[in-house]
């Protein structure tokens, strides 16, 4: 389903979204351990889209939450032996239904972007917000991920103000030959319009 870019996010989402310590109202909350605070005075300046699904290509069900919270069955099938050892987090998932699931306050260090760099800086997870989006490089996105996509970078871009336009990238833009997520499935000019206007002058 196709809204107008013009829909109001709160007649669409249901109203009262917004955050409290870190933590988004209305999502679902499913604390990881796989976080720490952020280095002393860091201040958040950048937000990194990712993608995810366990196994690859295959959606729904408990596989990604319970990778992030450690709790994976890694005997359950043959893919998730490489993830035995990881301890990795973004911030927030949304599902293909558009739904959120929050495992780490946006306040604190999730593990969610591994060895990188952004605009000279190495360790970004030290600055910057992760979001996973349920999905694969090559399988188009719903439009009930882009609008909800849309409505969080709203609320974040006003409540850390570093995050600009320019401060939104992909994971494989922090890590190219390493990570190639969102993927080319993800069309950066449809986000780009529905975030347009929260910046001054855009």
């Amino acid at each position: 389903m196709a809204f107008p870019l013009s829909w109001d996010f709160q007649q669409l989402w249901g109203r009262g979204m917004g955050l409290a310590q870190g933590w988004l109202e209305g999502a679902q909350q499913c604390p990881s351990p796989n976080c720490n605070d952020r280095p002393e005075g860091e201040q958040i300046s950048l937000l990194v889209i990712h993608n995810i699904s366990l196994p690859p290509g295959e959606f729904g069900g408990a596989n990604v939450r319970d990778f992030f919270c450690n709790s994976l069955d890694c005997d359950a099938h043959p893919y998730f032996d490489q993830l035995r050892d990881m301890r990795v987090s973004a911030h927030l998932l949304i599902d293909r239904h558009g739904q959120p699931t929050q495992f780490v306050s946006f306040a604190d260090r999730a593990w969610h972007a591994g060895q990188s760099c952004f605009d000279g800086r190495d360790d970004c997870n030290d600055y910057s917000i992760g979001i996973e989006l349920e999905g694969t490089d090559d399988e188009a996105y719903t439009d009930a991920q882009y609008h909800r996509l849309a409505q969080v970078t709203r609320i974040l871009m006003m409540e850390y103000p570093a995050i600009s336009r320019q401060r939104i990238v992909g994971h494989s833009e922090l890590s190219p030959g390493r990570k190639t997520d969102p993927g080319a499935a993800f069309d950066w000019a449809q986000y780009r319009k529905l975030i347009r206007g929260v910046e001054p002058g855009t």
